[in-house]
């Protein structure tokens, strides 16, 4: 962690959505003070000019998979680096690794992994944990899951995985009495419980929601739809403010309409994510996912059968693209996006927001949204 003095920015702060022009210094990580015009001397502290930038909190990404060639199955310390540094460098401050429905062996390598990894990545954003997306899910709603191993919840292999302390969130079909048990065992730990892949019925939904259920992976994808005499799991997220609502906001796996309805519905209880996988920001291609492949075409990912396999995104793109269809600013956007998934996984006291006190994980934006800069607890670590 450095110290450092961020001078000739704009940034957002308390209700305004008009950026303050001014300056931080961050010691030791953490944002220690800040004001109006000119900085003051650094003083022993590195300078950093920002140009008259935007200075937002750094965007967190809780559901992504992999990046540059890389995935958290991969169960590879290289790779992790490799994608923090490439999430860097779109204005991810922090991550959750996630994993794919696979066999125990394999997700039990990933888990390990990052275990053994959680924390500050070189040259990149900060390993925040690990989402558990699957293996217990439904596979009418598997998506690009590997239906052939979903399966029900199992004491014996699902409670090693939670014991390496680093799952901050998982993926669960609630539908299912034999997920119940994990479900509460989750909730006992501090792991948040999202409903994802599910072909619950809204009572379904709203009973998995009493019973823990506080999120909603992807929501819209993979998930009962909503119906006006059968509102299913998109009904039950929208309906109620317990639940945050993940976003893919690539106008592919969502169209602009929904984005904005979804906005109306839970203003700031939405998530955006990535959902990245091994094949962002790398060209098209054919990209291997288990012992089945990955046809990216267009920028758009899909198995064989045409079935949507993940996305391309990155965290910045979303989150232009969710100004555009809600008609906000990138300012308003910018400095909401990274709460609600703090808030999601138990880390908002310290990181979110620009604040004193808090980790200084920032990105910097041009007026159209452009990543110019990345900063991780006060150390620069991408630059345009």
């Amino acid at each position: 962690m450095s110290d450092l003095l961020v001078a000739n920015v704009r940034y957002l702060h308390g209700a305004d959505d008009r950026p303050l022009a001014g300056w931080l210094r961050v010691e030791n990580g953490v944002i220690v003070d800040g004001g109006a015009g000119d900085a003051p001397a650094a003083g022993g502290a590195a300078s950093f000019d920002g140009g008259g930038l935007l200075l937002a909190p750094g965007y967190v990404d809780v559901h992504v998979h992999g990046g540059m060639g890389c995935d958290t199955m991969d169960a590879d310390p290289d790779a992790l680096i490799a994608m923090a540094r490439f999430y860097a460098s779109h204005g991810v401050t922090g991550f959750l690794a996630t994993t794919w429905t696979d066999t125990r062996p394999r997700i039990d390598a990933a888990l390990k992994t990052i275990a053994q990894c959680v924390g500050r990545m070189p040259g990149g954003s900060t390993l925040l944990g690990a989402h558990l997306e699957g293996p217990y899910l439904n596979a009418v709603r598997g998506g690009a899951q590997n239906l052939d191993l979903i399966r029900r919840a199992d004491r014996d292999e699902a409670i090693p995985w939670l014991e390496h302390g680093v799952i901050r969130l998982v993926t669960v079909a609630p539908e299912f009495e034999e997920n119940a048990w994990f479900i509460h065992e989750c909730r006992s730990r501090g792991i948040t419980v999202s409903m994802g892949h599910t072909d619950a019925t809204y009572d379904q939904a709203v009973q998995g929601i009493e019973a823990g259920v506080t999120h909603a992976t992807h929501t819209f994808n993979a998930m009962s739809p909503l119906q006006h005499r059968a509102p299913g799991v998109v009904g039950a997220a929208m309906g109620d403010d317990r639940v945050r609502c993940e976003l893919i906001a690539d106008n592919i796996h969502i169209h602009p309409g929904a984005i904005r309805a979804l906005w109306k519905a839970k203003s700031n209880n939405i998530v955006l994510i990535s959902d990245a996988i091994r094949a962002a920001g790398m060209p098209d291609g054919d990209y291997p996912v288990d012992e089945r492949t990955i046809y990216v075409r267009g920028g758009v990912a899909r198995l064989e059968d045409g079935t949507l396999a993940g996305s391309t995104l990155t965290l910045d793109r979303g989150v232009v693209n969710f100004a555009r269809a809600t008609g906000q600013s990138i300012y308003a956007v910018a400095r909401s996006a990274a709460m609600p998934a703090v808030r999601a996984i138990g880390l908002d006291k310290r990181k979110g927001a620009v604040r004193i006190g808090w980790d200084a994980d920032f990105v910097l934006l041009n007026d159209d949204g452009g990543v110019q800069a990345t900063i991780v607890a006060g150390e620069v670590v991408y630059r345009a």
